[in-house]
């Protein structure tokens, strides 16, 4: 008896490993059908080998640079700004023009403006339709021209200290060296805010002259 009961245990339980393989297969078997069947996309899972991938950066051309490549510069060197063409443009006005001192610099500076904001003021202002709409439209245009020049003292005080070099950039866009602009300082800005009050009274004063001293026949009139 004992003996049966032993043989018949053993035999159970080496017939157990294989019957819970065969329903695990089957159970696999059954969900990865069910489960395309009903589009779970339910699948046997698979063994993830992480391989290494090496990925190279490609040097792409850059169209816009820092100026001279100095990011704390302020400017930046694009085909247009950088182009021969608008160098030569932008060196040739008078807040460029280093080899000018900042004193006859801001004189045409303020003399184009003094000049040319007359007319604004004269045709728009609100005595336009009255018989001093000359006078009046010249003293407001002399007015602007006063607080524009504050300004520019203002920014002057702020900006550049007392016997400081000159904060501007000693290198053109081609890395040529020159002389460092004397604007930048502030003895050049002190000058430089002077001229161009003194330029802009006398583009106002003149523009006053041309419209109704001589009388001439302008349209602004």
């Amino acid at each position: 008896m004992a003996a049966a009961a032993m043989a018949q245990a053993s035999s159970i339980v080496a017939s157990s490993p294989l019957q819970s393989s065969k329903v695990t297969a089957g159970h696999r078997l059954s969900s990865g059908f069910l489960g395309s069947a009903l589009g779970l996309g339910v699948s046997l899972p698979r063994k993830i080998v992480a391989r290494p991938v090496a990925i190279r950066a490609q040097e792409k051309y850059q169209v816009i640079e820092p100026l001279n490549g100095d990011p704390f510069v302020g400017g930046l060197e694009t085909p247009i700004t950088s182009s021969p063409l608008i160098a030569w443009y932008l060196s040739n006005l008078p807040a460029y023009r280093t080899a000018v001192s900042p004193l006859l610099r801001g004189i045409e500076v303020g003399l184009a403006h003094g000049f040319l904001l007359v007319g604004p003021f004269v045709k728009t202002g609100p005595l336009r339709n009255t018989e001093v709409a000359g006078a009046a439209g010249s003293l407001a245009a002399a007015g602007l021209v006063v607080i524009l020049s504050v300004c520019l003292t203002i920014y002057g005080v702020a900006s550049f200290k007392e016997g400081a070099p000159s904060i501007a950039p000693t290198l053109t866009l081609t890395g040529r060296k020159k002389e460092a602009d004397k604007l930048q300082t502030a003895q050049g800005w002190a000058n430089f805010s002077g001229g161009f009050f003194f330029g802009g009274v006398s583009g106002v004063v003149w523009a006053y002259f041309l419209l109704y001293v001589l009388d001439l026949p302008y349209f602004v009139k």
